[in-house]
């Protein structure tokens, strides 16, 4: 009898180590689930920065590279974060009609910003017709500050041109996070702490 009772007892308990085991296993497999999920999220926002950084630096470039027209490109309020081009809404700046130069460069700057609105909306990649080359949401904004015009020191004037241009980019994100201090396409995406904005503000050169 004695070993009889033993055996029982031995079985039970091996039972319940293998249901404590099943159950420390399912945590586990929980816990992984969800660093799958972060680590998924994590990747989508990297992506989609890198993907707002080139679109950023090909504005600049373009800006130096038609210099004769940039102020065509000053299509957005500072203060305000519209007009932009991109995704769709309230602000959305239509095409332009540049008139700062000869009119073989001003046709080149009207296309310059239309080909960035393009690929705002994700145009350098599709899949299945649909434009997956971009952020989500994307939209861009240009302004420039004249406040920050540099001084003539021989005349002590203003030097028109000379101050600082800013080009972001806006997109969603997925998750809160701090508010960009940059207002471009602000009230676009829900809760600002989603927008991000990745910019360059920089100055075309001068000879003095």
């Amino acid at each position: 009898m004695n070993d009889v009772r033993q055996t029982h007892g031995s079985r039970g308990f091996s039972m319940l180590e293998i249901l404590v085991t099943i159950v420390i296993m399912m945590i586990g497999l929980l816990g992984l689930a969800g660093l799958q999920t972060r680590a998924h999220t994590a990747e989508l926002e990297s992506y989609q920065r890198v993907q707002a950084i080139i679109l950023v630096d090909k504005m600049v470039e373009a800006i130096r590279s038609n210099r004769r027209t940039a102020s065509c490109f000053n299509i957005t309020n500072a203060a305000t974060g519209g007009p932009y081009v991109g995704a769709a809404g309230a602000d959305h700046n239509g095409p332009i009609s540049c008139a700062a130069s000869v009119t073989a460069e001003n046709v080149l700057a009207d296309g310059t910003l239309a080909e960035w609105d393009a690929a705002l909306l994700g145009a350098s990649e599709q899949k299945g017709g649909a434009q997956i080359g971009a952020m989500l949401g994307g939209r861009g904004c240009i302004s420039y500050d004249t406040t920050t015009e540099l001084i003539d020191p021989a005349t002590g004037g203003v030097i028109s041109g000379t101050g600082l241009y800013t080009v972001a980019v806006a997109w969603q994100g997925l998750i809160d996070e701090v508010v960009p201090a940059i207002n471009c396409a602000n009230g676009q995406y829900g809760t600002e702490q989603k927008r991000r904005v990745v910019f360059i503000a920089f100055r075309l050169g001068s000879i003095l």
